[in-house]
């Protein structure tokens, strides 16, 4: 038991969008990076962490260039996709429920 416990704190640690989206304050959650705001108007609660990294990509684009290393041209919102994945599939029972009963979270 032990040895699952500090895999899944690691994982739910690491996936910000995850932990934003499980329980959205009045069902509402901005998404925005670097001041860019979002196309999406709402995501569903399944798998919400990977809906909001998607929305993140698909937001107003970015008039600056990423200079530097090859680990600077990684947004961190696709490395935190990987965790967000794991985090999403251990909270699915509790966001299947939400969903039903609440409906999507409202963007912007």
């Amino acid at each position: 038991m032990k040895t699952l416990l500090l895999p899944l704190v690691a994982c739910l640690c690491c996936s910000c969008a995850t932990i934003k989206t499980i329980s959205p304050d009045n069902n509402h959650v901005v998404i925005e990076h670097q001041g860019k705001k979002s196309y999406c108007e709402t995501i569903p609660r399944i798998y919400s962490g990977i809906s909001y990294n998607v929305c993140l990509l698909r937001g107003e684009p970015s008039k600056t260039a990423n200079v530097g290393g090859t680990l600077n041209n990684v947004p961190w919102f696709v490395i935190d996709s990987a965790f967000s994945v794991v985090a999403d599939t251990i909270v699915l029972p509790y966001t299947i429920v939400t969903q039903s009963k609440d409906g999507d979270i409202q963007v912007n």
